[in-house]
C-alpha cells in the first residue's frame, strides 16, 4: 500500500477578494455622478433635445458615455460589497435590501433600452433625427423594457435606501455611510435636474465608501472562510 501523499495547500485568495470589493464599491456611483454632471441634457430630456444637445457638443456627449461604464459594469459587485459587510450585524435589512437591488439591477441592464445611446448614434449616423425618434418611442411602449425599468427604479430607491440602513444598523461601517447610501439612492430619481442627481450619487458613492472601509479594515477570517477542499461521504 501506497502511503498518503499530503495535498497540497489551497492557496488564500480571500486578500484578493476582499480588496477587490473594497476598490470597486465606490466606482460605479462616482463614475455615474460624474457622468450626470456633465450630461448636457436633464434625465426625461425627450429624444429630440437629447439629439440637438449631442449635435451641439459631440465630443462632450461621447466623453459622458466613458463615466457610465463602471455604473454598468460594476454596480453589482458594489451592491454584494456592501451586502457582505452588513450581513452580519443587519442580516434581513441586507438581505431584503440585496435582493430588491440586484433584482433591479438584473433586470435594468438588459432590458432597458435607454435614448441617450440612440441619440448618440443619429447624431454620429446623419440619421433623420424625426425618424428615429418614432423608433426610441416603439423602444418605450415595450412591455418588457417598462417593467424592467421599474424594476431598475424600486432596486435604485429601496433596495438601496435598505442597504444603507442595514449599513448604519450592522455598525460595520461608520453611521454616516450608511445614512449617506441611503440618502443617495432614494432621492436620487427626485432630484430637480442634472447636476443635483450626480450630486446624489456621489452622496451614494460616500456610502458605498464605507464599505471600502469595513473591507480593507476587516480580517481575511472576518471575510470569509479559509479554503478546504470537499469532503464527499
Amino acid at each position: 500500500m501506497q502511503p498518503d501523499i499530503p495535498a497540497k495547500p489551497l492557496r488564500d485568495v480571500r486578500g484578493f477578494w476582499r480588496v477587490l470589493l473594497a476598490v470597486v464599491a465606490p466606482l460605479p456611483m462616482i463614475g455615474m455622478g460624474v457622468h450626470y454632471i456633465l450630461s448636457p441634457i436633464d434625465g426625461g430630456s425627450s429624444f429630440e433635445a437629447t439629439a440637438a444637445a449631442y449635435v451641439a457638443d459631440e465630443q462632450l456627449a461621447d466623453l459622458v458615455r466613458w463615466f457610465g461604464v463602471p455604473f454598468l459594469v460594476g454596480l453589482i459587485p458594489a451592491t454584494f460589497a456592501v451586502a457582505w459587510v452588513a450581513r452580519r450585524g443587519a442580516p434581513r435589512l441586507a438581505t431584503v435590501g440585496a435582493f430588491l437591488a440586484l433584482l433591479g439591477d438584473l433586470a435594468g441592464f438588459p432590458l432597458i433600452e435607454g435614448g441617450d445611446n440612440l441619440a448618440l448614434v443619429t447624431v454620429r449616423g446623419g440619421f433623420d433625427v424625426a425618424t428615429m425618434a418614432k423608433v426610441q418611442a416603439t423602444m418605450d411602449d415595450d412591455i418588457l423594457g417598462q417593467v424592467a425599468g421599474l424594476l431598475f427604479i424600486v432596486g435604485i430607491v429601496f433596495g438601496l435606501l435598505l442597504l444603507g440602513l442595514a449599513l448604519w444598523r450592522s455598525g460595520a461601517a461608520p453611521a454616516w455611510a450608511g445614512i449617506a447610501l441611503a440618502v443617495g439612492g432614494f432621492t436620487h430619481p427626485f432630484m430637480p435636474g442634472h447636476v443635483a442627481s450626480g450630486i446624489g450619487l456621489l452622496v451614494a458613492a460616500a456610502g458605498f465608501g464605507g464599505a471600502t472601509l469595513a473591507l480593507l479594515r476587516m480580517r481575511n477570517d472576518d471575510f470569509d472562510l479559509p479554503p478546504a477542499r470537499a469532503r464527499i461521504s
